[in-house]
């Protein structure tokens, strides 16, 4: 049943983003050539926005949840109280998606494009719905994992379609747009969370909005045609040929289906060469050379993309501007609204410089300065927790039975802050006067809560009130920046052109299921590692996993810019070194 997983994880035709949104390679000239193609043909863009909606709603799915997991908590004491509920609540969608990927290799070639589309929709509006009317925490959960389903298979499937769908000279930009989409959706959904934070529902207005996008996908998406190249494969030859007359000009009709012909058959012939198991081909692929060597490039990009922590930037960036001093769940989301605009800009930075500067400089460069942003970022908070305000142990506002237990009985309460004061479960009641000033340490229940916000003073959990707090945004932001055009979308492209072309989908398929699987084991442990090492700490870790990740991509990946497929596999077969690590070799191909 999953014998296509790894061939349909990586398409052909693109480089797809699976978490952050995705682009494949076009250049300014393939822009102007789309619009002016479109502008002519506009149903080549109905087709590519129409299925773009599924990378809308990938990329609301995985960003949403990351503000309405604030008001969960309110709602849910059990969930504020549990790091590892909070963990699955959001890592639940990426499991889901592991496993939506894999079905929906099966359904792709079994019923098609846009009947995997459909499929797709019908899972985001069930998952969203199922969120929306959550009763218990493990319904939340269970409407995740239906939402995860429904992101695995538009992941794959959408720029699919897309490519599938469009003329080679403009295939670059209309794939483009999906991934333009993807972190579209997540801007948008920090904007819907922002919009509902007045609202007495918040969460599930958040979660069941996405039932929307999903029902105008489904209906857009019964008008359009299947794709014409899996109509081909199919054996449906005249019907893949009406699909090509009402997206190419009637002279290039014949053309195209000669073209489609030899792709296909092309296609066929590889897999047969292959084998026709999937442990056959996962065999074939790591008994060549230049296979090993291409994966591990591949493999350690996208598993450093991951270990850079993006991921708990995109799912936890409200939580993490709380743990920076902004107690306000509006102002948090607020502040998170500008770390997801520029992931969002720095996709079509990448556009720009990727093709210029070349793959393997820019993910270095990129890596460089994600490093030094966690390291700034880990002493920020560090300096925030050592000046944290200390504690007022003459408040006469609560009972004295209010006051946190630990507080009461540790050897030394006078020399307890705020940072103590919640990595002992309990919660801080800020001065009402001036936040920086003593507070108040008090027993964490929401009665207590809900009384120090009573008394007009601001109720801390997640972090204690600081003057560092807008340096931490300011340097999330700059994460952002460093991230996104290098290490956010070049791996994907890496991984588009490091295999050779019979082995790509394999090769392109292992190297997507590491960075699924990266992101799930980020996603599940960021919540703890706070808990056990603190934010400083934690940030800290990153940056040391970045230095790691950042030695094997400068030893492992060789630069593909400009390169035809055949030179590339030639300079895998001869064996890749970085400059610093190689003789004067004259077999050498690539320089560093």
């Amino acid at each position: 049943m999953y014998d296509r997983l790894l061939l349909n994880l990586a398409s052909r035709f693109t480089a797809e983003k699976m978490v952050e949104g995705g682009v494949k390679k076009a250049d300014k000239t393939e822009f102007t050539e789309c619009w002016r193609t479109t502008w002519k043909t506009p149903y080549i863009m109905r087709l590519a926005l129409s299925a773009g909606i599924g990378g809308l709603l990938f990329g609301y799915d995985t960003g949403v949840i990351s503000g309405a997991l604030l008001y969960i908590r309110e709602d849910f004491q059990q969930v504020d109280r549990k790091t590892w509920l909070q963990e699955t609540i959001v890592s639940m969608a990426v499991a889901g998606a592991i496993a939506g990927a894999a079905f929906g290799g099966w359904v792709n070639d079994r019923f098609g494009r846009k009947k995997s589309i459909l499929g797709a929709d019908v899972l985001f509006a069930v998952g969203a719905i199922i969120m929306a009317v959550a009763q218990a925490p493990w319904i939340i959960i269970l409407g995740r994992f239906f939402v995860g389903l429904g992101v695995g298979m538009a992941s794959m499937t959408a720029p699919l379609y897309i490519s599938e769908a469009s003329p080679a000279r403009i295939r670059g930009a209309l794939v483009s747009t999906n991934g333009l989409l993807i972190t579209g959706g997540q801007f948008l959904s920090y904007l819907i969370n922002l919009a509902f934070t007045k609202t007495s529902w918040t969460w599930r207005w958040m979660l069941g909005i996405a039932a929307v996008p999903a029902l105008v996908q489904f209906i857009l998406m019964l008008s359009l045609p299947e794709s014409p190249r899996w109509l081909y494969r199919q054996d449906k030859v005249e019907e893949a040929r009406s699909i090509l007359e009402r997206i190419f000009p009637a002279n290039e009709v014949d053309d195209e289906m000669n073209a489609l012909k030899l792709s296909v058959e092309a296609e066929q012939a590889d897999e047969h060469a292959i084998g026709d198991g999937l442990i056959q081909k996962v065999k074939g692929a790591l008994s060549n050379v230049v296979v090993r060597r291409g994966l591990y490039a591949g493999i350690t990009v996208q598993v450093a993309q991951q270990f850079s922590g993006i991921n708990t930037v995109m799912y936890y960036s409200p939580t993490i501007v709380q743990f920076a001093g902004f107690a306000s769940k509006k102002t948090a989301l607020a502040l998170s609204l500008i770390t997801s605009g520029l992931n969002a800009v720095g996709s079509i930075v990448s556009m720009t410089f990727v093709d210029r500067y070349g793959r393997r400089r820019l993910m270095l460069i990129s890596m460089a300065a994600i490093i030094l942003c966690l390291v700034t970022l880990s002493f920020v908070f560090l300096e925030a927790a050592n000046h944290a305000p200390k504690i007022n142990q003459l408040d006469t506002n609560f009972p004295t039975n209010a006051t946190c237990p630990s507080y009461l009985s540790a050897p030394k309460p006078s020399s307890w802050n705020c940072m103590y004061c919640l990595k002992a479960g309990c919660g801080f009641c800020a001065n009402g006067a001036n936040e920086y000033s003593p507070g108040t340490c008090l027993e964490f229940s929401t009665d207590l809560r809900d009384s120090c916000r009573g008394q007009h003073r601001t109720w801390f959990k997640d972090g204690c009130p600081s003057k560092f707090g807008f340096l931490a945004v300011v340097l999330l932001g700059l994460y952002i920046i460093s991230y996104s055009p290098g290490m956010g979308t070049v791996p994907w492209i890496v991984n588009s052109e490091i295999y050779p072309l019979r082995y790509r989908g394999i090769g392109g398929g292992l190297a997507a299921v590491s960075n699924w699987i990266s992101n799930l084991i980020v996603s599940e442990t960021f919540l703890s590692l706070t808990k056990a090492l603190g934010s400083a700490g934690t940030f800290g870790l990153f940056a040391g996993i970045c230095f790691i990740t950042l030695i094997f991509i400068y030893c492992l990946v060789p630069e593909t810019k400009g390169l035809q497929i055949e030179e590339v596999e030639q300079m895998l077969k001869t064996g890749y070194k970085p400059k610093l690590l190689r003789g004067k070799s004259k077999g050498d191909i690539q320089s560093a």
